[in-house]
């Protein structure tokens, strides 16, 4: 786990680590994400590509080969990608389980 973490990602940041959890090229990113949004986000490929590029340099994501004579570049999330999904999912369980409660409370 990172020493410190980077606060809130953004939905396309969030989304695309999830989608590297088994390597992709950028068109399959940007299809997974749709996919698993049922269609409400649909990365540009310049937003993809700036998501993949920043991700890569901060170590988050990582090139790996793809498959013979693919000329594609494909990444898959890295151990400390990884360790920053999990610590989103822990802060955004947190907003939930907090927006509930008050919620209940206002309703009693």
């Amino acid at each position: 786990m990172p020493d410190e973490t980077p606060g809130p990602l953004t939905e396309t940041v969030f989304y695309v680590l999830l989608a590297l959890h088994t390597p992709l090229h950028g068109y399959g990113v940007m299809k997974y994400v749709n996919e698993i949004s049922d269609g409400r986000i649909a990365l540009g490929a310049g937003t993809l590509y700036g998501a993949l590029t920043t991700l890569a340099e901060k170590g988050w994501i990582a090139s790996v080969p793809g498959s013979a004579g693919e000329r594609k570049k494909n990444y898959v999330v890295t151990d400390e990608g990884r360790s920053i999904v999990l610590a989103e999912l822990k802060r955004l369980d947190e907003l939930v389980r907090n927006g509930q409660r008050v919620i209940r409370e206002e309703s009693k």
